[in-house]
């Protein structure tokens, strides 16, 4: 069936939601409808989806109770914590026993299962895991003066584009996790600029690391961010240079290897947000690739 406009409306949507952690949802903004439709459309996809096959059930659970009544939708909330909260919880009360005490019995049988099943790839994340999706280019958080090429994965800059222009990535960095991307300078620039950036107060029209809410590594080796800027590493000015950020929301921290030499945690970046993007700042003749880090 050709797509008509409503079907290419409802394919973004999903997509956009897709990447949405649903325990950020709150429960009277997904009707039972439409989250029927978001996990019917992400089965067994290669789509990336932000939320745990326990965190779906959970959410579907709550979202049905409380159709019901305000008791079933209380009921729920308390037998059903959030993974977040089971991994924080050191409590040891009757209600918890039972479920977390696994009998050794269920254990054996599972790692004979594994051992056995060579090709058993489980998981509990419906489509791709959310660590593992295909990084590309967000044309609405894009320089004016930029273009995005090949899928989403090369940001080009225009002839006209003198000046640093930002372009991030489509999906946020949040939570906890460790993410890892490669940026591939096929076309260097006067100083290209690698790292992350918050959406709140920033801007893509001027240069990254000149804004509070942009970390930023440059090719002369520095990196920079408004409250510092400090030597880092060997300048990286050729084409071809490959630079994989590594950044761990666990900690909130973010480290470089640049053509496969591995640099230090940035340890001046005290103060990075909980909700991040990958960015790139570049300028005319500036062509950038993003690329799920592949390792050597």
């Amino acid at each position: 069936m050709p797509l008509s406009e409503d079907n290419i409306l409802l394919n973004l949507l999903v997509e956009t939601v897709a990447t949405i952690p649903l325990n950020t949802i709150e429960f009277d903004r997904l009707s039972i409808t439409a989250l029927q439709y978001l996990l019917s459309c992400t089965y067994e996809k290669e789509m990336t989806f932000a939320t745990s096959e326990y965190e779906v059930f959970r959410y579907s659970a709550i979202l049905a109770a409380k159709r019901v009544s305000g008791d079933a939708y209380n009921s729920i909330m308390e037998r059903l914590p959030t993974l977040e909260q089971i991994k924080n919880s050191f409590q040891l009360e009757d209600k918890f026993i039972t479920d977390r005490i696994i009998p050794a019995k269920v254990i054996l049988s599972v790692y004979r299962l594994k051992a056995l099943s060579d090709n058993l790839e489980l998981s509990d994340v419906r489509g791709r895991s959310i660590y593992k999706f295909n990084y590309v280019w967000d044309e609405s958080a894009c320089g004016s003066n930029l273009i995005i090429e090949d899928n989403g994965q090369i940001v080009q800059a225009a002839n006209n584009c003198d000046v640093h222009q930002n372009v991030g990535a489509k999906i946020a960095l949040e939570n906890k996790g460790i993410f890892e991307w490669d940026i591939i300078i096929e076309k260097t620039c006067d100083y290209a600029w690698i790292g992350v950036c918050a959406s709140e107060n920033f801007s893509y029209e001027t240069f990254a690391g000149a804004q509070l809410t942009g970390w930023v590594l440059g090719s002369g080796g520095y990196f920079c961010n408004p409250k510092n800027s400090v030597y880092y590493c060997p300048s990286f000015h050729k084409d071809g240079t490959r630079i994989t950020v590594h950044l761990d929301m666990n900690k909130r921290t973010c480290a470089f290897t640049i053509n496969g030499t591995k640099c230090r945690e940035v340890s001046e970046w005290k103060n990075l947000a909980s909700n991040l993007y990958p960015v790139v700042s570049l300028k005319y003749p500036g062509r950038f690739r993003i690329q799920p880090h592949r390792k050597n």
